[in-house]
C-alpha cells in the first residue's frame, strides 16, 4: 500500500458523510471487470447498515444487482476516462425483509489516484421528514437571492399556495399582488424591518385559489462580510384554520399589533432619516481648543422617534459652534422639522452670524413660519480666550464639571422657539478652564419616572472631570449610555484642551 493510499485511507474513514474509495479489478482482457472497497467511511452505513466491514470486498459482492447500471456506468467512466460524474440520483429498489424497499441516493464520483471516489447522500429520509414535518404544521420554507433573484420553495411552500412544482415558485411581484390590499402596509413595515433589524414575523392574508388564507411568515436576512444582505430566509405557516377559530379579544390584539407595525415602520424611516441628515461619529473628535464626543441613541419605545439634534464645527475664523435642540411630536413630521433647523443654522453661522441670540433668534423665526416649535441650546466657543457665549430657547442648560464638581452653567431667560416672534434670547459669557467638561443634552437623558437620572448624570460628570484618566470622553460616553423608555436622547459633550489627558 503506498503512502497515497493509506492517506486516503485515513481520511475517508474520518468523512462525516457517506463516502468510499473504489480501485477497478480488471480481467485478462484489460477491461474493468469489477471493483474494490479499498476505504470506507465509518459515519455512514449502506441500505443494511454495514460500515467499515465492507472495505476490502468486491463491488458485486455487495451489491450484485449493480452490474450494468447507471451507476456501473458512472464508476466506469470515471476509473476509465478520469471524468467526474453526477451528482446522479439513483433508485435503489429491495425485495429483502428488514430493509426500506424504496430508497433514493444523490451519487458522484471523482478519480482520485487511479481509483473511484464516490460520494452519495440519502435523499429519501431527508426528504420524508421534510414533508412529514413541514405538513404536520403547514409549514413550508422559501428562501430569495438578493444577488440572482432565484426564489427557493420546499414542498409545504408549493401545498400552501396549490402549486405544482412544475409551475415553480411565484415570483415576488405575484407574490405581493395576491396579498389582499390592506394588509400590504404591513408586509412593508416588517420588509423594513429586515433591512434595519434582520428579521420580522408578521401574519398577513393572501388569496389563493379563491380563498383567503392567514399567513405567518418569519423571516430573517443573511449578509455578507461587508454587512450587505445576499439572502432572506423565510419560514411560511398556513394559520388560517387558527385565526378562523380565534376570540373577538385576540382579533382586537392583532389590529392593535398591525397599528404598531405600522408605528415601527415609521419609527425606522425617521431614524434613517436622522441618520442621513445627522451621521453620530463614533470615537471623539477633535475641534478648535477642544475634544468632543457625541451620544445619540433613540428611544427604547418603537413607537417614538424625536426630533433631537446636534452641531458641534470648527469655523473658518477659528471659533467652535456648539448646539442641540428638540422639535416637539415624533416621526417624520419631527425629523422633518430637525432637518430645517439644523441646516438653516449651518447656513447662518456660514455667512458669519455667530451671536447664540440672533442665530435663537432666526432660528424662532423659522419655527413659526414652519408651524412647529422646539427647544435648543447654542453656544459660540472661542478658543483663544476659552469664553463660551450660549443662549438657550426654553432648552435645559449646559451642565459644567470642574475638577470634581457639576453645576449648570446658568440658566438665563429664553421662550421655546416658534411660540412668540418677538422673543429675545439673552447670551451668557463664561469662561472655560483646561479639563473642564460642559455636556449640552437634551431631555431623554434625565426624563425617567421613578428615577431621579438628573443625580447620576451629575455624579457621572463630577467622577470623570475629577479623575478623568485617559480616555475621558470615551469613558463619560460610556457612563450615560441608557436609552429612554419615552423619548429619544442627544448628548454633545466637549473637553477643554490644556492639560496631558486625552479624550
Amino acid at each position: 500500500m503506498t503512502d497515497g493510499e493509506a492517506a486516503i485511507r485515513e481520511l475517508v474513514a474520518v468523512l462525516p458523510a457517506g463516502c468510499t474509495w473504489l480501485r477497478p479489478v480488471t480481467g485478462a482482457d484489460g477491461a474493468i471487470a469489477d471493483f474494490r472497497l479499498v476505504a470506507v467511511s465509518a459515519q455512514e452505513g449502506d441500505v443494511y447498515g454495514r460500515g467499515t466491514t465492507r472495505a476490502g470486498r468486491l463491488l458485486t459482492e455487495l451489491y450484485p444487482d449493480i452490474a450494468g447500471s447507471v451507476l456501473w456506468d458512472m464508476f466506469c467512466r470515471t476509473a476509465r476516462d478520469g471524468v467526474p460524474g453526477g451528482p446522479t440520483e439513483y433508485r435503489h429498489v429491495e425485495s429483502r425483509a428488514g430493509v426500506v424497499a424504496d430508497s433514493r441516493f444523490e451519487v458522484s464520483t471523482h478519480p482520485v489516484l487511479g481509483g473511484v471516489l464516490l460520494w452519495w447522500h440519502r435523499l429519501d429520509e431527508a426528504q420524508r421528514r421534510l414533508e412529514n414535518t413541514e405538513a404536520l404544521g403547514n409549514l413550508g420554507w422559501s428562501e430569495f437571492d438578493l444577488t440572482s433573484a432565484r426564489v427557493s420553495w420546499s414542498p409545504g411552500m408549493y401545498r400552501i399556495f396549490e402549486r405544482t412544482t412544475e409551475q415553480g415558485p411565484l415570483p415576488r411581484t405575484e407574490q405581493a399582488a395576491m396579498m389582499e390590499p390592506d394588509d400590504r402596509g404591513l408586509a412593508e413595515a416588517a420588509w423594513q424591518g429586515l433591512d434595519s433589524d434582520g428579521a420580522s414575523d408578521v401574519t398577513v392574508r393572501f388569496r389563493i385559489a379563491g380563498g383567503v388564507k392567514h399567513l405567518r411568515i418569519i423571516s430573517e436576512v443573511a449578509r455578507d462580510g461587508e454587512g450587505n444582505p445576499v439572502k432572506i430566509y423565510s419560514v411560511v405557516q398556513d394559520v388560517t384554520a387558527r385565526v378562523d377559530s380565534r376570540t373577538t379579544i385576540e382579533l382586537l390584539n392583532d389590529q392593535l399589533r398591525t397599528r404598531e407595525m405600522t408605528a415601527l415602520a415609521e419609527h425606522r424611516l425617521a431614524a434613517q432619516v436622522q441618520r442621513l441628515i445627522q451621521p453620530v461619529p463614533r470615537e471623539p473628535f477633535a475641534l478648535a481648543g477642544l475634544d468632543a464626543v457625541v451620544n445619540y441613541l433613540p428611544a427604547e419605545s418603537t413607537v417614538r422617534v424625536g426630533g433631537d439634534w446636534y452641531h458641534a464645527q470648527t469655523l473658518p475664523d477659528g471659533h467652535v459652534a456648539l448646539a442641540v435642540g428638540d422639535v416637539a411630536g415624533h416621526g417624520l413630521d419631527a425629523a422633518n422639522g430637525m432637518a430645517h433647523l439644523r441646516f438653516s443654522l449651518i447656513a447662518w453661522l456660514s455667512i458669519g452670524i455667530l451671536d447664540p441670540g440672533t442665530l435663537l433668534a432666526h432660528l424662532n423665526r423659522l419655527c413659526l413660519q414652519l408651524g412647529i416649535t422646539a427647544t435648543a441650546a447654542v453656544a459660540v466657543y472661542d478658543p483663544a480666550t476659552r469664553t463660551l457665549a450660549w443662549a438657550r430657547a426654553g432648552h435645559l442648560p449646559p451642565l459644567l464639571a470642574r475638577a470634581g464638581s457639576t453645576r449648570e452653567l446658568g440658566r438665563p431667560d429664553g421662550l421655546l422657539l416658534g411660540a412668540d416672534a418677538g422673543a429675545r434670547y439673552p447670551v451668557l459669557a463664561p469662561r472655560l478652564e483646561p479639563a473642564d467638561l460642559v455636556l449640552f443634552y437634551t431631555d431623554g437623558l434625565i426624563e425617567r419616572r421613578a428615577d431621579d437620572r438628573l443625580a447620576h448624570v451629575l455624579r457621572h460628570l463630577s467622577e470623570v472631570s475629577a479623575e478623568p484618566g485617559a480616555a475621558p470622553l470615551k469613558r463619560l460616553r460610556d457612563l450615560l449610555h441608557r436609552a429612554s423608555p419615552h423619548d429619544d436622547t442627544c448628548t454633545l459633550a466637549v473637553r477643554v484642551n490644556g492639560d496631558a489627558a486625552a479624550g
